[in-house]
């Protein structure tokens, strides 16, 4: 019999699914699914599902499948079926040989359709959309039996059969299961199976002009595949008793059971796949995998790495009521991953240039550096060092306010694995007074760090030579959204867009070892925050970086002013 670990996480779910195993339901077995439909690219909330259904079958030594609910032409595309596929294999899991398609089960599932016929549980109705809708009643008031509903079985079969031979156009008919029109929940009230929509599929291209409805084709679907534990989020609730009624009808050899958890709403972002498509379509991102889109997609190409988003999924837990989870949570897990994993290098976002006086001319030093300060096996890297620099301008001020620790006139700081030096002379733009270069002198006695009469500065400040620094471009990517719930806060989502969500500086320095950085690679940019090589628009002649997520770790500060 299988046994679950109980090291692994444990949630109701989870204790559901203890208890089926341990009364031998459905012979011990456990196999679940991520049926996503290919309409859009899998965000942060498919994430959540995708971790659960897997790591269910992984913890209970079960199976999971990939199945593409894709009964719904429209919209849907192998563009958005390979995006589901690269993101489940990225996120670390493996269906093996279970990938199927809802579009697979067509010919089955039409079949059941005319059972359900024959057995005087399904009928053509042929009321409008409009009609049926008010047919359907209210919560409060019973709907009415369409006109349709006592037609033979022999006539609902003759329709069915000249509806699939694309004898009648979109919106004449429906078929419709035959259940309860009074019944309180609004979703038993003869619901459609079928419609006709002569679209062409992306699989089964014009084979086909009557498609399944969801609720029909899902819960046959995991019959068919023997699914156990149909896991959905809590929009699916009241669908429950329709997911059993077909089942049921139809007596199918398995019959799985389908459970609801709260779905993952996650602060200053979006999770409508329609709202998304229409960030895309209007062009106000530049793509699905816009490193500020909630796709997973977007978020591979941020930065963000799948352990850090199966630590943020397990962390979050599974629950019964909705809840919105706070962003910060999200850049904490990706923060304190990149803190292990991300080597540090030197970055200027804003260069100001810095003259070393004393410096000998033409000379140049090479310091080695750490990739990191407590993984030596990540190893080191030589930084050069000459007369000309480059600092962060937020790094000076000519007339510092109190607390300003960095470099001013007649101030010492310390170069980083450097020399200490001192701003003697402040080099202004004649025309505009703007601060374009600093004069300085450099301390040779304090390679080390440390000067050798045991003084000591106030501020270690980032640099790089300006001989032998690389020229990049760099992303600050931000949240999209200024407000924590932008889909209740203004009735158009884009009055909630926040236009600083991206700012693009196009004249950033990196020190030379950064010219081995390949797509994709991940890096902390000292004192500054986690980057990414952009794997889009990065390459060896024009290095692009995308910010992942800034060292201040906002959420830690939260979390310990609640305790």
């Amino acid at each position: 019999m299988v046994q679950t670990n109980s090291s692994l996480p444990s949630d109701f779910i989870r204790d559901i699914i203890q208890d089926d195993i341990e009364t031998n339901k459905y012979q011990g077995r456990v196999a679940t699914r991520f049926p996503p439909e290919p309409n859009g690219y899998p965000h942060i909330g498919h994430a959540k599902s995708i971790c659960l259904n897997f790591g269910i079958a992984a913890q209970c030594r079960g199976t999971c499948n990939l199945r593409m609910d894709d009964t719904d032409p429209t919209g849907e595309s192998m563009e958005y079926v390979n995006a589901i596929i690269r993101d489940v294999k990225w996120l670390g899991f493996d269906w093996e040989e279970r990938l199927y398609y809802a579009s697979d089960y067509y010919e089955k599932l039409y079949q059941y359709a005319l059972q359900l016929i024959k057995m005087g549980k399904a009928f053509v109705c042929s009321l409008s959309a409009d009609e049926i809708r008010q047919y359907r009643g209210t919560f409060t008031e019973p709907g009415k039996e369409s006109p349709y509903r006592d037609r033979t079985i022999e006539e609902n079969l003759d329709l069915l059969e000249r509806m699939r031979a694309g004898e009648f156009p979109d919106g004449t008919h429906v078929l419709r299961a035959k259940i309860d029109m009074a019944s309180p929940n609004i979703t038993m009230r003869d619901p459609v199976m079928y419609r006709i929509k002569k679209e062409t599929h992306y699989r089964t291209g014009d084979s086909w002009c009557i498609y399944p409805m969801y609720d029909f084709a899902h819960c046959l679907s995991d019959s068919i595949e023997g699914i156990t534990h149909s896991i959905c989020t809590l929009e699916f609730e009241n669908n429950r008793p329709l997911y059993d009624w077909f089942l049921d009808e139809l007596k199918v050899e398995h019959q799985p059971q389908q459970i609801e958890f709260a779905r993952l709403n996650l602060s200053y972002t979006i999770m409508s796949k329609r709202k998304l498509l229409e960030l895309v379509e209007r062009k106000l991102v530049s793509g699905w995998d816009d490193p500020r889109m909630p796709t997973i997609s977007g978020m591979r190409r941020r930065g963000y790495t799948p352990e850090a988003i199966r630590s943020f999924c397990e962390r979050i837990g599974v629950a019964k009521n909705d809840s919105i989870v706070d962003m910060a949570l999200l850049e904490h897990c990706v923060r304190e991953d990149l803190n292990e994993r991300a080597p540090r290098v030197m970055a200027i976002l804003r260069p100001l240039r810095v003259v070393i006086d004393n410096y000998p001319e033409g000379r140049v030093e090479e310091f080695e550096c750490p990739y990191h300060p407590k993984n030596a096996a990540m190893g080191s890297r030589k930084v050069p060092f000459s007369r000309d620099l480059y600092i962060d301008a937020d790094d000076f001020m000519e007339n510092p306010p109190k607390k300003f620790y960095r470099l001013s006139p007649g101030r010492e700081v310390r170069l980083r694995y450097g020399y200490f030096i001192k701003c003697v002379r402040v080099v202004k733009n004649g025309r505009t007074g703007e601060v374009v270069e600093l004069r300085c002198t450099y301390d040779p006695e304090t390679r080390s760090g440390f000067a050798p009469d045991g003084r000591k500065v106030d501020a270690t400040i980032h640099w790089v030579s300006a001989l032998d620094a690389l020229p990049a471009q760099v992303r600050l990517y931000d949240r999209l959204f200024r407000v924590a719930d932008p889909l209740t806060k203004e009735s158009d989502m884009t009055l909630s867009l926040d236009p600083k969500s991206l700012e693009i500086l196009r004249s950033c320095q990196v020190e030379p070892s950064m010219a081995a950085a390949i797509s994709g690679s991940l890096y902390q940019f000292e004192r500054v925050g986690y980057f990414c090589v952009d794997s889009v628009d990065s390459s060896d002649k024009a290095l692009v970086f995308n910010r992942t997520v800034t060292l201040r770790d906002a959420w830690a500060r939260i979390t310990e002013k609640g305790k």
